[in-house]
């Protein structure tokens, strides 16, 4: 029975995810995009972009425009108070056949390493408080140039203050069981209390930096379960973080172990959570493509549907009165990488929009 459940699914993860249409019934309303072209800056809403992608030139390096840094540092899960020793398992669970909504998984217990790659512009002011950006799913070797070159230009086209990015590299895996699907998907404060007390402190030391305390100039993106681990991070410590991108957030129900208190893990985002609580002064940026994922896995609990998850934020978000942007992506898949090549400047300023540094005392 394992094993053909194990094969079940295998193929379900190799099988195509259907195309959604962005007019489909269930769809939240959209403003359809001429190629190229990115939603207004002044605006709240939903947006269709593609299936023609024309590139950013802000990925470019510009002549004249400087280039800030770029340091990595790695930590020791041995050196950490928190999620430590992280978790792995060797095979995907079962259905738990007294609970659908989890799995059954076996775990042991494993260290590991955390590599942090952290952008600072030129722009930044030593021993000034700086405002940030945390990126999740982080290089786990040689960092790419992409998006500190993004930042150089937005940054000396005064388009967004000189923020630092800090990406950090998941502990390992995916998913139920998985040190990375622990941080990611677990609905509590506790991987950006991980942040607060065993990332940013060695940011500082390492780099040199001071990093503002305000939540307002505090970000957090991520791609998937990072994306859900953005949102994550800011609904349950408001008071660290006030910004969120994601691309293809996971907002479904991947959480494990089972939490009674939030028993449709990120599901429950859109489904109780947000139209029960009063307005968190949360701004957010969402994205999902046209064929994202689909109930990648064996359990069919109507609550692993990429598309539907986003669509249903979306819906929440406007009846609640939150300032956020969500784009649906013609021809493109999970993560949306050839829409991400048009969009992620633009993303990028719009959430860090009506941002004021606090005056220094």
């Amino acid at each position: 029975m394992t094993i053909l459940i194990t094969a079940l699914a295998c193929s379900t993860l190799r099988a195509a995810p259907p195309v959604r249409e962005f007019d489909a019934l269930g769809a939240p309303p959209f403003t359809v995009l001429e190629t190229g072209e990115n939603p207004p800056l002044e605006v709240s809403g939903n947006f269709v972009i593609g299936p023609d992608y024309v590139p950013a030139e802000e990925y470019q390096v510009v002549e004249g425009v400087p280039q800030g840094k770029v340091q990595q540092f790695e930590i020791d899960s041995k050196e950490t108070k928190l999620l430590n020793p992280g978790i792995a398992r060797e095979e995907f669970g079962t259905v738990d056949p007294d609970n659908p909504k989890t799995l059954i998984v076996e775990t042991h217990e494993i260290d590991y390493t955390r590599q942090i790659t952290v952008y600072i512009p030129v722009q930044y002011e030593p021993g000034r408080e700086a405002p940030f950006i945390v990126v999740h799913d982080g290089p786990k070797g040689k960092p790419s140039r992409e998006m500190p070159n993004v930042l150089d230009n937005l940054i000396a086209q005064k388009r967004i203050p000189p923020i630092i990015l800090i990406q950090i590299a998941n502990g390992g895996g995916d998913a139920q069981g998985h040190e990375r699907g622990k941080e990611y998907d677990t609905m509590s404060g506790v991987f950006a209390e991980y942040i607060e007390t065993e990332v940013l402190p060695r940011v500082e030391k390492n780099c040199g930096v001071k990093l503002t305390s305000d939540p307002d100039g505090r970000a957090a993106m991520g791609s998937s379960s990072g994306g859900s681990a953005a949102l994550i991070m800011a609904w349950f410590r408001t008071d660290l973080y006030h910004r969120v991108l994601t691309t293809s957030g996971t907002f479904v129900n991947q959480q494990w172990p089972f939490d009674p208190e939030y028993p449709d893990g990120a599901w429950g985002f859109h489904e109780t959570l947000i139209q029960s609580t009063p307005r968190k002064p949360i701004r957010l940026f969402l994205s999902v493509g046209d064929y994202d994922l689909l109930n990648p896995n064996v359990m069919r609990d109507g609550m692993h549907d990429w598309v539907e998850a986003n669509h249903r934020m979306a819906k929440v978000l406007e009846e609640q009165g939150y300032d956020y942007q969500y784009l649906f992506c013609r021809d493109s898949g999970h993560g949306i990488r050839n829409a991400q090549a048009q969009f992620l400047p633009h993303a990028i300023e719009w959430v860090w929009k009506g941002y004021t540094p606090k005056t220094e005392e």
